[in-house]
């Protein structure tokens, strides 16, 4: 236990020597997930369909996740220390100040996100929609800086790329769900009032039936999907270049194949974000596809098994010709 405590603590030291108010808000949200926990369960407060502390619960889980993946996005980035900082910096206060108002509307017992009741609530939205746009420009800025950032290992240095990039395409989709929906834009239109504007699902109602804890829609679209798939595009590439870079994969591959593979990953990822998006876009549940959808997940399914194919082919193709050579001699 003395150990394990030591090591966090070296953890924590590293992470505030590289950038204070990235890590700060990382342990705030780590403070914040047990609190939030025992509120779901000492105040039942329903919000949209579901507990209010649901949604402070879910952001304190996965902006830690994002924060340190951010970092060490970051520390890969050997440019001017001043706009590290400046990135690191943004990123931290950028999500402190987001979950923070969702907390604050948690408490006040009022949705955080769409929520155009009184003019406070449409401040707080347009607060945390204007630092959201920050991080998503943020993201991008860091998508750039690693597109011209050289790495030893390429097949590394791609998934660094392609994990930027992707996470840029799943904030992207989180843009889709503030526009008025067609009955909302109808209403405001006829100068009726309309105290929500902007959703998270298509085709049906916000806070309708939906799966446990993550809430996404199980009846109509609901963009969450593809939004979530997205960001976590940043854990996912680089996880696939550690597995290619272990010692046995290295032996069976060279570089060129494992950037292939992760350029290949880096594809049916974005396929798979889009298909996601379209499906929600046409107000289809991720529960129900529908002939159409099932096609396009077995069209990409199909690329990317050719795909695989043909750089397995190629790799043994390689190993074939060498052992020929080498019994030869």
């Amino acid at each position: 236990m003395t150990h394990l405590f030591l090591s966090l603590r070296a953890v924590v030291a590293r992470g505030w020597r590289f950038n204070r108010m990235l890590t700060l808000a990382v342990l705030l949200h780590l403070a914040l997930i047990p609190v939030a926990l025992v509120l779901i369960f000492l105040h039942p407060t329903v919000i949209t369909g579901s507990n209010a502390w649901i949604k402070p619960t879910k952001f304190a889980i996965s902006v830690p996740i994002y924060l340190v993946t951010f970092g060490w996005f970051l520390a890969h980035v050997k440019r001017n220390a001043r706009w590290i900082g400046f990135a690191a910096t943004g990123a931290g206060i950028a999500l402190l100040v987001e979950t923070t108002l969702i907390t604050v509307q948690a408490v006040r017992g009022v949705p955080s996100h769409f929520n155009n009741t009184t003019a406070f609530d449409a401040a707080v939205f347009s607060v945390m929609g204007g630092f959201i746009i920050f991080l998503t420009l943020l993201n991008l800025l860091l998508a750039i800086w690693l597109i011209f950032q050289k790495l030893p290992d390429r097949a590394f240095a791609w998934a660094l790329r392609w994990g930027a990039i992707i996470a840029f395409a799943g904030m992207g989709v989180g843009s889709l769900m503030p526009p008025p929906t067609p009955a909302q834009l109808a209403a405001l239109e006829a100068g009726e009032v309309v105290t929500t504007i902007g959703a998270h699902s298509v085709g049906v109602e916000d806070g309708g039936p939906g799966l446990s804890f993550l809430g996404w829609s199980t009846e109509g679209g609901d963009l969450r999907a593809g939004h979530f798939l997205g960001l976590h595009g940043m854990q996912i590439l680089p996880l696939a270049a550690w597995i290619l870079s272990r010692r046995r994969l290295r032996g069976l591959l060279r570089e060129s194949h494992r950037v292939a593979l992760v350029h290949l990953t880096g594809v049916g990822y974005v396929g798979l974000t889009g298909l996601l998006t379209w499906q929600a876009l046409r107000g289809q549940s991720i529960v129900a596809p529908d002939g159409l959808t099932w096609a396009a997940y077995a069209g990409l399914l199909g690329v990317m098994l050719v795909g695989l194919s043909a750089i397995w082919l190629s790799a043994t193709g390689i190993r074939t010709a060498r052992s020929a050579e080498s019994t030869a001699v």
